[in-house]
């Protein structure tokens, strides 16, 4: 895993006592982490960590981002809406290392319901040491970004 990352790391309260062992995971791993919400368990809608994580993403203040809600699904639904965002939810390593090789993901999305915190930080590992394949899957990311400006990437190809 590459050290000294700069993250972001986002809960709502059902992600919260997940996100509080990750931080200390990751800074015990040389990161510096930021922390996009109470890691107390107190009530937080995720939209919040998940726009103020993607947010930091799109500014460029965080190399990559972690959220962690229930199920990871409303995490990754707002984490998405952030124009630059490219938000995964991943359930196991093959999909968390495919969002880094196809998809270049910068946000991580995790599920405290159905993964247990050893299966959470081994996901969070992979998809921080894994990187980009580039190739066929740069041309889609540049289709991505059509998208994102509001229009159709079928109509921008040569």
């Amino acid at each position: 895993m590459s050290e000294g990352m700069k993250l972001g790391l986002g809960a709502d309260h059902r992600g919260a006592a997940s996100a509080k062992q990750l931080y200390a995971r990751l800074v015990a791993l040389g990161h510096r982490v930021d922390t996009f919400s109470s890691l107390t368990g107190e009530t937080c809608d995720y939209p919040i960590p998940a726009y103020q994580v993607g947010s930091a993403i799109a500014a460029g203040t965080i190399e990559r981002g972690i959220l962690i809600c229930g199920t990871g699904i409303g995490m990754c639904i707002a984490a998405n809406k952030v124009p630059g965002v490219r938000a995964a939810l991943a359930h196991d390593e093959l999909t968390a290392e495919i969002s880094r090789t196809h998809n270049d993901a910068n946000v991580l999305c995790l599920s405290a319901d159905l993964l247990g915190q050893r299966l959470i930080e081994k996901l969070v590992e992979t998809f921080l040491a894994t990187p980009f394949q580039g190739g066929r899957h740069a041309r889609r990311l540049e289709e991505i970004a059509v998208i994102e400006a509001g229009r159709d990437p079928a109509t921008t190809r040569a």
